[in-house]
C-alpha cells in the first residue's frame, strides 16, 4: 500500500512537471528578445533554482567525461529549442524535440554497437515519415531553419540522455549533467543574446524569471523526486503531456497553430515514440523474466 501511494504520488509530480514544462511556447513567444538571450536568461536562473536543490539534498556535483558531456549537449539543446520556437510554431518545435528516443535508438546502433530489432527499424521509418510531413506545410526559409534547429533540439537532447546512461545509475552525473548545460547556456547566451536584442521591458524580464523557475527550475526537482518511484516508462509516457499541451498553450493565448501536414506529422511522430516505449518496456520485462527463470 505504501509503495503504490508514492507511485501515485511520484506519477502525480511527473505529470505536474510537464504541464510546467509545457508552458515554454507561449512566454517564448511573447519575449522578443534574441533567442540567445532568452535561453541564457532562463538558465541563469534554473542554474540556481537547481543549485540550491542539490545543495538542500546534498548532491555532489561531479565533473566527469559524462556529465561534462551531458551538460554540453543539452546546452546546445536549449539553444537549439528556443530558436526553433522563434522561427517555427511551438508545435513543431516541441514535437520535433521530442523525437530523442529515435536518436537515442540510432547513435545506440551506431555508435554503442547494439543489435536493432525490426519493430526498431519500423517505428524509425515511420518517425522519419512523420518528420517530413512537417517540411510539407511551412516552406519559407525561416520556418525550414525553425525545423531543423527542433530536430537538431532533439538529437543533442538525446545524445545528453546517452551519456547521463552510460554514467550508471548515479544521480549525481544526471543532476550535475543539467547544472552544467544551465551554466554554458547562461555563461554563452546572455553575452552573445545580448548583442542581438535591441530592448528589453520588465514584463519581459518576469517572463524569463517565470521561465527559469516554474518552467525549467522546479520542473527539474520535480523530474528528480518523481523518477525514484515512477519508471522510466511511466515518466515517459507522462512526459507526453508536454508536447501535448505546448501548442494548446501557444493557441489559446496567442493564436498560433500549426499547418495540417504538421499536425498530422506530430500525431505520427508522438505515436510512434509512444509506442516504441510501451514495447520496449514489454520487451525488457520478458528479457528480465527470462534470465530470473535460467537462474532459478
Amino acid at each position: 500500500m505504501e509503495t503504490q501511494n508514492a507511485q501515485k504520488k511520484a506519477m502525480f509530480l511527473m505529470a505536474l512537471c510537464a504541464c510546467l514544462w509545457s508552458i515554454s511556447g507561449i512566454f517564448i513567444k511573447w519575449i522578443s528578445w534574441s533567442p540567445f538571450l532568452i535561453a541564457g536568461g532562463r538558465s541563469l536562473i534554473s542554474a540556481m533554482v537547481l543549485g540550491l536543490y542539490m545543495y538542500i539534498t546534498k548532491i555532489p556535483v561531479k565533473v566527469c567525461n559524462f556529465s561534462a558531456g551531458a551538460g554540453i549537449s543539452l546546452a546546445v539543446s536549449f539553444m537549439c529549442f528556443v530558436s526553433a520556437n522563434k522561427l517555427t510554431t511551438a508545435a513543431n518545435a516541441i514535437v520535433l524535440q521530442y523525437t530523442a528516443p529515435i536518436f537515442i535508438l540510432i547513435i545506440s546502433v551506431l555508435f554503442l554497437h547494439q543489435k536493432i530489432k525490426r519493430r526498431e527499424i519500423v517505428v524509425v521509418t515511420v518517425t522519419a515519415a512523420g518528420i517530413v510531413l512537417f517540411f510539407l506545410d511551412q516552406l519559407s526559409p525561416g520556418n525550414i531553419a525553425g525545423n531543423i534547429l527542433g530536430i537538431l533540439a532533439g538529437l543533442f537532447l538525446s545524445i545528453m540522455f546517452v551519456l547521463v546512461g552510460q554514467g550508471g545509475d548515479d544521480d549525481s552525473i544526471r543532476m550535475s549533467g543539467i547544472l552544467f548545460a544551465h551554466i554554458l547556456t547562461a555563461a554563452a547566451g546572455i553575452p552573445i543574446g545580448a548583442c542581438f536584442t535591441q530592448s528589453i521591458a520588465s514584463s519581459e524580464i518576469w517572463f524569463v524569471v517565470i521561465l527559469g523557475v516554474f518552467q525549467l527550475g522546479i520542473p527539474y526537482v520535480l523530474y528528480a523526486i518523481a523518477a525514484k518511484d515512477c519508471s522510466p516508462l511511466a515518466c515517459s509516457l507522462i512526459g507526453m503531456l508536454e508536447p501535448l499541451l505546448n501548442p494548446v498553450w501557444v493557441f489559446l493565448f496567442d493564436g498560433e497553430k500549426p499547418g495540417f501536414f504538421a499536425f498530422i506529422g506530430g500525431v505520427i511522430v508522438i505515436a510512434a515514440v509512444t509506442v516504441w516505449c510501451i514495447t520496449e518496456n514489454r520487451s525488457q520485462q520478458a528479457e528480465a523474466a527470462a534470465i530470473g527463470d535460467k537462474n532459478s
